[in-house]
């Protein structure tokens, strides 16, 4: 028995692939993202600071993210001009960004990040606080 496809069945399947394609490719807002502290209590001097990116719909990790703006800072504490060293460092875990930082003074520290996450429009940027102990 032969099988024999119509012109509008063709044209009717190869819409429904179109439509499925690009629902496989459909992109959140980048609302839909947010950086997290891993862990938020340092001591004064240099430390590690492992902050991870989630999807909050799916609370899944981000990797492949680009991270191109860092800034630390005294600023909850009143004193915006108190900055503070904040470089990459690498990662073993995918969606998760550590930074070396040096931490000079007890108080509370804020990172500032922004980044551009892997298939979306836009920026995210976040702000996150450290609480730092002599």
């Amino acid at each position: 028995m032969m099988l024999v496809t119509s012109g509008k069945a063709r044209l009717f399947a190869l819409v429904a692939v179109a439509i499925l394609s690009s629902a496989s490719r459909a992109r959140a807002n980048i609302n839909d993202y947010e950086f997290r502290l891993v862990e938020a209590q340092f001591k004064t001097g240099q430390a590690i600071v492992s902050v991870s990116l989630v999807h909050k719909p799916d609370d899944k990790p981000a990797p492949n993210a680009v991270i191109f703006a860092t800034r630390l800072d005294m600023a909850p504490d009143g004193m915006e001009s108190m900055t503070g060293m904040i470089e990459p460092a690498l990662s073993p875990d995918p969606g998760v960004y550590r930074f070396q930082v040096d931490l000079t003074d007890a108080g509370t520290w804020r990172i500032s990040l922004a980044a551009k996450v892997q298939g979306e429009s836009g920026t995210l940027q976040g702000r996150l606080i450290l609480k730092v102990a002599p």
